[in-house]
């Protein structure tokens, strides 16, 4: 039985632990779901609330008074936000990913993730925002259980054909350019390593192939893949990595809440 409910944790099997929860750090029904929220007491991960206000929040493409903007403002104001955001959390350790939601639903618009290279740097990152405002709104931060952002994001999204639009209920996260993308995950060790290697010779006929698989392995770096499978990561960055109590995957992570569980049952009796 317990080999059972651990396969299914996290799952839409599961009926005891909400999926959502597990897999994106939100859920549309709060506090009034039905199955529960594991909260973990420490994670790599932040999740600030509902912080980035875009500026067509309430109609997309036209601002408060109903005029159109155009959407390269749009995405001036987002860039910026970005930055701001970037280099206040940067202070307190390396910045695997910092994700905003492009989601129009109650739970998820403007949620902003940032995943931390180490537990304590996001413990200390979490105590610093408690009581601090942005833009004259509260910060609203807590560890969120989201650590593979690929398990998060929408993939149709990705690829501009979901029909759920900004109501879907798994993460539609906004891009940034390259150039700044480069300028803020540029200073890190593994970013450089990384974009060199991307930067070697390689013949005429295979540069368009090449272009793409750079862009692909761009959009992992952001979303924290990193875009690079165990084997083509230095052997000094994987014993780096594998220190880290955050790098635990999915089942580990279901056995571990799920002794929680048993924990807590065995002290309630």
């Amino acid at each position: 039985m317990a080999e059972h409910l651990a396969s299914i944790f996290g799952t839409e099997k599961d009926r005891v632990n909400c999926p959502f929860y597990f897999k994106i750090g939100a859920c549309r029904h709060g506090d009034r779901c039905s199955r529960l929220h594991n909260r973990p007491t420490i994670s790599p991960t932040l999740l600030l609330s509902n912080m980035y206000h875009r500026p067509d929040m309430i109609t997309p493409g036209v601002d408060a008074q109903g005029q159109p903007i155009d959407p390269r403002k749009i995405q001036e104001h987002f860039e910026d936000f970005y930055e701001d955001i970037f280099e206040e959390l940067g202070k307190f350790g390396e910045i695997e990913s910092l994700n905003v939601c492009d989601n129009l639903a109650d739970h998820m618009i403007g949620n902003v993730y940032v995943q931390f290279r180490e537990e304590d740097q996001a413990a200390a990152a979490l105590q610093a925002l408690q009581g601090r405002f942005y833009s004259g709104r509260p910060i609203i931060a807590d560890f969120s259980p989201v650590t593979d952002f690929r398990e998060a994001t929408c993939r149709q999204y990705e690829e501009n054909n979901c029909n759920r639009g900004g109501y879907c209920n798994f993460m539609h996260v906004k891009m940034i350019g390259r150039e700044l993308r480069k300028k803020l995950f540029g200073r890190y060790r593994g970013y450089r390593i990384r974009r060199s290697r991307s930067r070697s010779a390689s013949p005429k006929g295979h540069r368009r192939d090449s272009d793409r698989r750079e862009r692909d392995r761009d959009r992992d770096y952001y979303r924290g893949g990193h875009g690079r499978s165990s084997r083509e990561r230095p052997e000094k960055e994987r014993k780096r990595r594998s220190r880290s109590p955050a790098r635990e995957g999915s089942e580990e992570r279901r056995a571990r809440i799920e002794q929680w569980n048993r924990e807590k049952e065995a002290r309630e009796q």
